[in-house]
């Protein structure tokens, strides 16, 4: 071969080359989102995150989002400092989870500040809300979807209506200030996680739970109690559990990435709010079926518990918290 046709093979085929590499797709990130629950169970916490994952995915924006559920990738309470940091992408995470670092976050697991889901809608657009999400915001993270579960008491005695009814049992509960009211109303409290209860309740340790309705059903505490107060209209237990994004991961994204990621929080929120609701109507059905009493609380029994929580987890966030006094009364200004 010529030296003339040698030259032009070479440059037909490095044209080719370099329009093969052309043509290439550019591979699409992938961000990492880390979550404390059982994955593909069907949990809604996981659910809203592999939601995400998918509008995110179709929205064909060269992003991919990889879960990593079941704490297998960070340990539940890790999840915050992991974000600030950008280590983290996403995380589906219970916001006072975080109150060692910003302890107005535990506003956000306050008993009687959310009465059910409808004000937990409305409260996600109030001042007070803003003011936590400021919070959040000035910490390096995002907010991509809010999500309040609820949660209820049981018992092994009696039903858990007024606050007398509570009186000298033995009593785990779901947060520092859930401790305090129950207190206040002459429980004595026994601290521990939910995953241990069944085990407190079976040994006679414990005589009274308060969790969420996930955790009522999941661990099967209607094997060993008689009755349950479920959620209903007026609820004491709400629990802020977001879809949260690092701030420093965020913003290495385009625009187009962006609108991308935030949309697919919009629907992810969405299916939130239902399948939360629905969550509730489970544990009452799951419980009757067992044959436990189900009870709901009135609004003058709840109004009863918040006059406790008023001297004891209200009072004790303001006095300890700087702007806790504001942050209440925004929350309790929320109809």
């Amino acid at each position: 071969m010529s030296k003339g046709l040698m030259s032009a093979s070479v440059a037909v085929a490095m044209t080719m080359g370099v329009g093969a590499l052309t043509a290439m797709p550019a591979a699409a990130e992938t961000l990492k989102a880390s979550h404390q629950w059982p994955g593909g169970k069907g949990d809604v916490r996981d659910e809203m995150v592999q939601i995400i994952a998918k509008e995110v995915g179709k929205a064909d924006v060269g992003l991919d989002i990889k879960v990593y559920p079941g704490q297998s990738l960070y340990k539940a309470k890790e999840q915050w400092g992991a974000m600030t940091k950008g280590q983290l992408d996403i995380s589906a995470f219970p916001l006072s989870y975080a109150a060692g670092r910003h302890p107005e976050f535990d506003a956000t697991l306050m008993p009687g500040l959310v009465k059910n889901h409808d004000h937990a809608k409305r409260l996600n657009t109030s001042p007070f809300m803003d003011d936590i999400k400021k919070i959040i915001n000035d910490a390096g993270v995002v907010v991509l979807a809010d999500a309040w579960l609820a949660g209820g008491f049981a018992s092994k005695q009696n039903c858990i209506l007024e606050p007398d009814s509570i009186k000298g049992q033995v009593t785990r509960a779901a947060g520092k200030a859930f401790e305090q009211m129950l207190v206040g109303a002459g429980a004595s409290i026994a601290s521990m996680p939910s995953s241990e209860v069944y085990n407190g309740m079976q040994t006679g340790v414990l005589d009274a739970a308060n969790t969420s309705s996930g955790s009522f059903v999941s661990y099967r505490l209607y094997e060993q109690v008689k009755c349950l107060t479920a959620p209903g209209e007026n609820a004491l237990w709400f629990m802020y559990e977001p879809i949260l994004m690092s701030q420093k991961s965020f913003d290495k994204l385009n625009k187009e990435q962006q609108d991308a990621l935030m949309a697919a929080g919009k629907v992810a929120e969405d299916y939130f709010f239902d399948a939360a609701k629905g969550l509730d109507d489970k544990l009452v059905e799951v419980y009757k079926d067992a044959g436990v009493e189900v009870v709901s609380m009135s609004a003058e029994q709840a109004e009863a518990w918040r006059a406790i929580a008023n001297e004891t987890s209200y009072k004790s966030f303001s006095e300890n918290v700087k702007g806790g006094d504001v942050l209440i009364k925004k929350a309790l200004a929320v109809e």
